[in-house]
């Protein structure tokens, strides 16, 4: 039985820990192991923007590969349920939330309830992924300055005040390493809100020409970068703090990211409007040297 939910320090950019196993459990998707506590960041069931961490799980010389962290949840009725399969919403009743390591393949002997192990994250992918976490995160704010005057009515703002497209639009978002692909539909709804989709159809070069020199004004600046957490547990509440020129924007957000934008040598973004309905942005990073 596990009686509360995972402590976390992926929010401070950890990426090893010494844990306790608490539980081995099979899974649809293969062996998931539960400790007390991990830097691995999972990808959210919910929102799965953000892929989930890979590394490995070790005890002196032995070592199993997880091939990525995952959202898992425990009832006080002994249910277990790993990612879509969770079926109650965070807060529910009688369940905590756990953050679940999915192995290459079987548990191994040593890895029982109870063992001591040492947790490692890969860097490198943790590093790509934070950087395309902030830089999505940068790029969708560049986009809403972008359109702000294609408004005809008050759409609410966003984190710096702008009038707020990527949260009326968007409908995904997926963050790869050094990247993100964010998709934002441009239907009748959005053109009831007041958005003014054949003015931006018909400036989209202009368009993505403003928010590339947005991002690169930004990239310049150096600006502080964090995340801010309520609590040490996965379901605490997390943000992304960023100091920009114009003020901090703050976003909710469960992700990880770079600690300053000094570490972007370039952000950048195309946007692709082939289906009139549709807008794709595609955002790529470089990482400074």
């Amino acid at each position: 039985m596990t009686h509360t939910s995972t402590t976390v320090s992926f929010a401070d950019g950890a990426v090893t820990g010494d844990g306790v196993v608490l539980r081995v459990e099979p899974s649809a998707d293969g062996t998931v192991v539960i400790v007390d506590r991990t830097p691995f960041h999972p990808v959210d069931h919910t929102w799965p923007d953000q892929p989930g961490d890979a590394g490995t799980i070790s005890s002196g010389k032995s070592a199993v590969s997880v091939t990525e962290a995952l959202m898992a949840a425990a009832s006080d009725a002994g249910d277990f349920a790993v990612g879509t399969g969770i079926p109650v919403k965070r807060g529910a009743e009688g369940w905590v939330w756990l953050v679940g390591h999915l192995l290459d393949g079987d548990a191994p002997e040593w890895l029982v309830a109870g063992a001591p192990v040492a947790l490692s994250v890969d860097e490198s992918r943790r590093a790509g992924l934070s950087r395309g976490h902030t830089a999505c995160h940068l790029a969708s704010l560049a986009l809403d300055l972008a359109v702000a005057d294609l408004w005809r009515k008050e759409p609410g703002t966003d984190a710096l005040g702008n009038p707020d497209f990527e949260g009326r639009a968007n409908q995904s978002s997926r963050i790869h390493e050094d990247g993100a692909v964010d998709e934002y539909r441009l239907g009748k709804s959005l053109r009831k809100a007041g958005f003014d989709t054949e003015c931006f159809a018909a400036t989209l070069a202009d368009r993505e020409a403003a928010i590339n020199a947005q991002l690169e004004s930004w990239v310049a600046s150096a600006a502080a970068s964090r995340v801010v957490t309520e609590g040490p547990t996965i379901v605490d509440r997390r943000s992304w703090h960023c100091e920009l020129p114009e003020g901090t924007a703050k976003i909710l957000c469960g992700g990880t990211h770079v600690h300053s934008l000094a570490e972007f040598a370039s952000i950048r973004v195309t946007l692709d409007l082939n289906d009139p309905q549709l807008l794709v942005m595609t955002t790529t990073a470089i990482a400074a040297d």
